[in-house]
């Protein structure tokens, strides 16, 4: 163990913790708003940032380069699908939404905004997606805890994967419990800045050592015939045409996540002006379009660096052991290593903290009032709240652990199942509620539960082999959000169109949204 990682690997959670602290101290008894949406007062920098650190988990410095690494460039299109969805988020989606959760009864969660979309009176709306979120951010946040445990364990071998799993918990619990919305989004943005700093420095100084002193000692380094080629191909060295089509469908799959995930979209809604938008809009698509390009160069730049000293079974690890052999041994030096590894940190709790938050929101808002105390005032729903939020942690770190034990790869696989969840649940849904004026109730239910039910499905029959399990049938290679998307957004259509249409109000709730922005935009003129 290297006492100068555990110094600012310890000063970091400290950090965090601070950060809970003060906005709890600081906003304490200001309600559930204040809690679960920041009061719908965050700035554009803050936004942006958060949004984005609450995506990229720890998936991002190692499921990423560990695949690229692997496999080669074929790889990508997961980042160049992420960076297509992110950039028609921000485009699409961040404006129209912000507008019209304000317009509808100033919504704070995504099931809420659905619901008040549809002045719908029956719960069955928020209470199916209130479901999906528990499901969904339980299997995310533990993939989030797994890899905070499994980097403490690396820091400090002594200690057991699973009591440093239990122990990351703990700190993510404590500042999100204790800060709310404020506490997430600022950590987030710090957080974000971390990764950032971390993805820029480490590529430019494994390439100057490359150039001065070369590759790792005893590195072999072996480069596949097709390594560099954005296709798939099988043994013959044939370009294998159906693995290609369903890699690229796949990573453009990956992007069709963003219309649906409730903790990213829940950051456009609290923006608290339309020029915060479009500024969060440009530093939101950069940082992103940063982070991907960087991960890549990651990636390929280890490859040639740490050659065959880092085995598949080891792959997730690319990015640590690059960072223990340029920093680690150099006395002093240890402490950038260790405030490095912080960024894989900073990436899996600026997820998890999110995902507790958002899935902690549903119960309270979308269950708890909706089915067991309508009447709730804003300071029961707050405690309910952060009730749900240790229950949550509990559970999610239970996960982590079950996950560790089986020996199943706990980061990647979890990330996509929840990923594949949301964007087939809630992706079509909210692009349809927020685009069609003809949608209505009975739609918006069917499109949410047949694309979570064809997610599922096609994971245990056509995918399993991805999550280290056999087949029940085949092994297709498609990624199950790609179906679930598809035939959610169908189901949405056909149902809406078979049903009654929308109620006059309904239809004049969509239409002033448009006339919302212009009065926000008269406004800021004016000041």
């Amino acid at each position: 163990m290297n006492v100068y990682k555990l110094i600012s690997f310890s000063l970091y959670f400290a950090f965090v913790l601070g950060v809970g602290i003060y906005f709890f101290v600081k906003h304490k008894d200001k309600g559930e708003k204040d809690y679960f949406l920041g009061g719908r007062n965050m700035g554009g920098w803050v936004s942006a940032l958060s949004a984005g650190a609450s995506d990229m988990s720890a998936w991002v410095l190692m499921g990423l380069p560990g695949a690229i690494f692997i496999s080669g460039v074929s790889e990508v299109w997961i980042s160049i699908g992420l960076l297509t969805g992110t950039i028609c988020a921000w485009v699409f989606v961040a404006p129209r939404l912000r507008r019209f959760a304000i317009k509808a009864n100033d919504s704070i969660t995504i099931p809420e905004f659905l619901s008040n979309r549809f002045k719908a009176t029956s719960p069955v709306l928020r209470i199916s997606c209130a479901v999906i979120f528990i499901i969904g951010y339980l299997v995310y946040a533990a993939s989030s805890v797994y890899a905070c445990g499994e980097l403490l364990h690396l820091l400090i071998p002594a200690l057991p994967q699973w009591v440093a799993t239990i122990i990351a918990a703990a700190v993510i619990l404590v500042y999100t419990l204790l800060g709310g919305f404020r506490a997430v989004s600022w950590t987030d943005f710090f957080q974000g800045m971390l990764m950032l700093g971390a993805l820029m420095l480490v590529p430019i100084v494994m390439l100057i050592v490359l150039k001065t002193s070369g590759a790792v000692e005893g590195a072999n380094v072996i480069t596949a015939e097709h390594y560099f080629s954005l296709l798939k191909y099988n043994e013959s060295g044939n370009v294998d045409v159906w693995n290609s089509i369903a890699n690229i469908l796949t990573g453009f799959g990956w992007g069709l996540g963003y219309f649906g995930m409730p903790h990213i979209l829940v950051r456009y809604m609290a923006i608290k002006s339309e020029r915060e938008v479009k500024k969060s809009r440009i530093i939101g698509i950069s940082w992103t379009a940063l982070i991907l390009t960087m991960t890549t160069v990651l990636a390929l730049v280890a490859h040639e660096y740490l050659g065959d000293t880092l085995v598949k079974a080891d792959k997730n690890q690319v990015f640590v052991r690059v960072v223990d052999h340029l920093f680690t041994p150099y006395g002093a030096l240890a402490l950038i290593s260790g405030l490095l590894i912080s960024a894989i940190v900073a990436a899996s709790m600026s997820t998890a903290d999110s995902q507790l938050l958002a899935s902690s929101s549903a119960f309270s808002s979308d269950f708890y009032k909706t089915t067991i105390k309508k009447n709730a005032s804003n300071k029961e729903l707050l405690w309910v709240g952060r009730i749900s939020v240790i229950a949550l942690t509990v559970l999610a770190t239970g996960l982590a652990i079950v996950v560790y034990f089986a020996k199943i790869d706990g980061i990647m696989s979890l990330v996509s199942a929840a990923w594949s969840i949301f964007g087939a649940a809630f992706g079509p849904v909210v692009l349809l509620a927020l685009f069609w004026k003809r949608f209505n109730f009975k739609g918006a239910v069917a499109s949410i539960i047949t694309g979570f039910a064809v997610s599922i499905l096609w994971m245990v029959l056509f995918n399993l082999e991805y999550y280290g399990f056999d087949s029940v049938i085949f092994n297709t290679s498609l990624y199950e959000l790609v179906p679930g998307f598809i035939v959610g957004l169908i189901v949405g259509i056909v149902v809406s169109l078979c049903t009654k249409k929308p109620s006059k109000e309904v239809e004049e709730l969509f239409d002033s949204v448009g006339k919302c922005v212009e009065t926000e935009e008269k406004i800021a003129v004016a000041k």
